[in-house]
């Protein structure tokens, strides 16, 4: 049985604990043993509240701790850890293994996946990427990863930093563009709900075709005058800057800018 600890109440830590109870039940062989939070009411309809603790000399000993806080306060958390030659992991896609600092092991345990509050997500379609100092550290991170997961990667810091960088991209500059598409709907009294359709379909499109492939749009058919139209039709300067960029980028598909 690996006894695991998780630091920290946020959306990534609650879920974390959601499924790590799930998969107990499920005969997996890892039992959350302690769970550290400033804001322990925060987590007592999830967890046995003998389990939270606000004070880490109440913090219980664990094989394992991940530590789900921002990453501003990867260091001073991991500093505060109260065991030596622990395994310390952290959930970071940005941050360096060695942003923890103790006398304990690292490594990193980064689900790849936008996380909010009261929304359900599937564990196991989840990409799990883990890094450690050791290979025996990463056998133990492989175990805990794939009693939630069938999706665990082995993946150095470089690769997770380049591989945080095109998750913005694909995920929080798209979710901006559907704000900004939101915005453009309100402001004409058309209801957003009329793209969702193309919104899913474009999504399960690269499922089937790269990137590349499946762009279609008045950029990449050269379309001029559908591009002035457009933005002759924006009034916001923001979004006018956005759709050139964007047009610019589709057009140079391949090439240098």
């Amino acid at each position: 049985m690996v006894r695991l600890g998780i630091i920290g109440s946020g959306n990534v830590a609650q879920h974390l604990i959601q499924v790590f109870n799930k998969s107990i039940y499920e005969g997996a062989e890892i039992e959350i043993v302690t769970v550290f939070s400033r804001k322990k009411n925060v987590l007592l309809s999830l967890l046995n509240s003998e389990l939270v603790c606000s004070d880490w000399n109440n913090l219980k000993e664990a094989d394992l701790y991940i530590i789900a806080v921002s990453d501003t306060a990867i260091t001073e958390v991991s500093e505060k850890i109260p065991f030596k030659n622990k395994l310390l992991v952290h959930t970071s896609g940005a941050a360096s293994m060695d942003a923890i600092k103790s006398n304990n092991r690292k490594g990193v345990f980064y689900p790849l996946q936008t996380f909010s509050k009261n929304v359900v997500v599937d564990f196991r379609s989840i990409p799990i990427c883990l890094e450690s100092e050791n290979k025996s550290d990463l056998e133990l991170l492989k175990k805990v990863a794939n009693s939630i997961s069938n999706s665990v990667f082995e993946i150095n810091t470089k690769q997770r930093i380049a591989l945080h960088i095109a998750a913005v991209f694909v995920n929080n500059f798209t979710n901006n563009l559907y704000k900004i598409g939101n915005d453009i709907c309100k402001e004409n009294h058309i209801p957003f709900e009329i793209l969702q359709p193309l919104i899913k379909e474009t999504a399960e499109k690269i499922n089937q075709l790269s990137p590349e492939d499946a762009q279609t749009g008045p950029a990449k058919r050269n379309d001029i005058e559908t591009i002035n139209s457009h933005l002759a039709f924006l009034s916001d300067e923001n979004h006018k800057n956005i759709y050139k960029i964007l047009t610019q980028s589709i057009q140079n598909n391949g090439k240098k800018l």
